[in-house]
């Protein structure tokens, strides 16, 4: 099962990852919400050392580290 969140509008939002190249070569993982379940990206549970932030004001969703 995808890890999901609700954000405050009541909208549920299912977690995807995805490896991407950056410009000097180097990959990284990238953490994006969804609202539909995409099985091939999905995200079992949410990363060690990230947590969900929550914008306030129109309540998008992104994954950021713990400092």
């Amino acid at each position: 099962m995808a890890y999901t969140q609700t954000n405050p509008k009541g909208v549920k939002y299912y977690l995807n990852s995805k490896e991407v190249t950056l410009r000097g070569g180097k990959k990284q993982t990238i953490y994006y919400f969804s609202k539909d379940l995409r099985p091939d990206t999905a995200v079992e549970k949410l990363p060690d050392g990230m947590e969900v932030h929550i914008n306030e004001r129109n309540g998008f969703m992104t994954v950021k580290r713990i400092k």
